[in-house]
């Protein structure tokens, strides 16, 4: 049964605003977003979409392992009677070809062109997927669920003056982390990397990078976007083009998210 409970737990009317150097400014009335029901199973499902919709179509050859003129010998010579290659003066005479269990035969079920990858989802389902996994940034049970290292006393979701968009190095976003005690989180995600096991290697997956932060902004590229970058695990997104797989990654609700001041309050004229 999917879960009906509230994702922001303990839901409060309005949230503290922080400067840039971790002083309280004042205080910001909560969306009511943040208020809709936990849904981990439509977040499930939104994630799967999203992942599931970059996957190109593709088939192999449907000649791969049937150009070749072996054809079986027939019965009455005590052997097998698979397809065998013709002729008698070369190495590959009489070996067996064509059939699935020979070497370089043909693949017994290939990947068809016309198989459907995509797991679809109703919009309305997809649309209360995003809205839950939006609320569930501000459950702080949740958010520790996930891994994430929160300060002590922390009051979710987190909100910063506007001021934290026009961060231009570095240096001055990674105080900014160490003021409200969100620095830990960075680390945590910075010592979690680890090569990967197996193939994925040689396929452009070699490392495997846990998540932290989701900045989130009502631009698309101010200074902070850039002063962010090279944090490992730590994300920057517009808040009119949040999708589900970035407040929930892995289908895991509970991101730890921080908000600029005017996202909020955008957050609100597009979801209320």
């Amino acid at each position: 049964m999917p879960s009906t409970t509230t994702a922001g737990a303990e839901l409060k009317s309005s949230v503290p605003v922080r400067a840039v150097d971790g002083s309280v400014k004042g205080e910001v009335p909560l969306p009511s977003v943040f208020s809709t029901e936990l849904r981990r199973d439509l977040i499930r499902r939104a994630v799967i979409s999203s992942q599931t919709a970059r996957i190109q179509p593709h088939t192999n050859d449907p000649m791969a392992g049937k150009r070749t003129s072996a054809m079986s010998l027939g019965v009455g010579l005590d052997l097998a009677r698979v397809p065998r290659v013709k002729g008698e003066h070369n190495p590959a005479s009489g070996q067996g070809a064509f059939v699935p269990n020979v070497i370089g035969g043909r693949a017994a079920f290939p990947t068809r062109l016309e198989k459907i990858w995509h797991e679809e989802i109703n919009s309305k389902e997809r649309r209360l997927a995003l809205r839950s996994a939006i609320a569930a940034t501000a459950n702080q049970g949740l958010v520790a669920a996930r891994g994430h290292v929160l300060p002590e006393g922390a009051s979710l979701p987190f909100v910063v003056s506007d001021e934290l968009k026009g961060l231009k190095k570095a240096s001055e976003f990674r105080e900014f982390l160490k003021r409200l005690s969100l620095y830990q989180d960075a680390e945590r995600a910075k010592e979690g990397v680890k090569e990967r096991a197996g193939r994925g290697k040689s396929r452009g997956r070699r490392w495997i990078r846990p998540k932290s932060i989701l900045l989130v902004a009502d631009e698309l590229n101010p200074p902070l976007r850039l002063a962010a970058r090279n944090f490992t695990g730590i994300e920057f997104a517009e808040v009119s083009s949040l999708n589900v797989e970035r407040l929930a990654p892995g289908g895991h609700p509970g991101r730890l998210t921080v908000w600029t001041e005017s996202a909020l309050k955008k957050l609100d004229e597009i979801y209320g």
